[in-house]
């Protein structure tokens, strides 16, 4: 008999980057310390978690463009060793997880691919749909950016779209809740019958690319969803500040 569920999406952790999700054992600077209390806080708000799904990107590679100048280690197997002490802080009963960039996660090696063996996941692949008491979930890693406010929504908006042209095909199922990644913000878009999200990261500002590259904000968090034995799902977000990564001006 089908039983309420509770679902957890982490994602983009870049465990190994200097801004990455650091467990304490790791850590080098004081906002390493504030983002593992912030994160375990968030953690502990949402336990019991049944079904916990890392969305990507949980380890950052080997940084070949910048030569690793932003990297805490450069050792891929020791990064991986840093996601599952994150991922096992959750203590989940099932663990699902897709791939992410290859940039990050690949060259060599499917890292992620490795990762899941070090934490016995369920299940992973670059694109999983999950039937959880009937509700269709579609997970990807990846989905473009935009560095306008008003177009982050257009990328999310448009895999709702090819996801029912693909059920219309009948090659995939028709999913309610949609989910991407890897953009570092938080948004969304939907009715009561679906809903399509780029989940929030869990890693801070402080990466050279996030230094010189993009604009816009980045939203450090996790969302989860409870599904009931009939079908009904309700969700929910938590979004956290980082005090010690706050710019502030120079003084002259």
């Amino acid at each position: 008999m089908a039983k309420k569920k509770r679902l957890l999406i982490l994602s983009d952790m870049h465990c190994g980057n200097i801004a990455g999700l650091t467990p304490p054992r790791w850590k080098k600077f004081r906002f390493h310390t504030e983002m593992w209390k912030l994160y375990t806080k968030m953690v502990d708000n949402v336990k019991p978690v049944d079904i916990l799904v890392i969305n990507g990107d949980a380890v950052d590679g080997k940084q070949r463009r910048s030569g690793g100048i932003d990297l805490l280690t450069t050792d891929r197997l020791e990064q991986c060793m840093m996601a599952k002490e994150c991922i096992d802080y959750v203590n989940a009963d099932k663990i699902y997880i897709t791939l992410g960039t290859s940039y990050h996660t690949a060259g060599g090696e499917n890292w992620e691919m490795i990762l899941s063996k070090m934490i016995d996941a369920d299940y992973c692949d670059g694109r999983i749909f999950l039937d959880v008491n009937g509700v269709v979930f579609d997970f990807k890693h990846f989905i473009p950016g935009s560095q306008i406010p008003h177009g982050r929504f257009t990328a999310i908006a448009r895999d709702r779209l090819w996801n029912l042209l693909w059920n219309e095909k009948r090659e995939q199922p028709k999913a309610d809740i949609i989910v991407r990644s890897h953009c570092h913000y938080f948004v969304y878009c939907g009715t009561n019958q679906w809903l399509a999200l780029v989940t929030p990261a869990l890693q801070g500002v402080g990466s050279e690319y996030g230094k010189r590259i993009p604009s816009g904000v980045i939203d450090f968090g996790m969302v989860w969803f409870d599904i009931d034995e009939k079908g009904n799902w309700s969700w929910n977000y938590s979004i956290a500040t980082i005090s010690s990564l706050k710019a502030k001006p120079l003084k002259v």
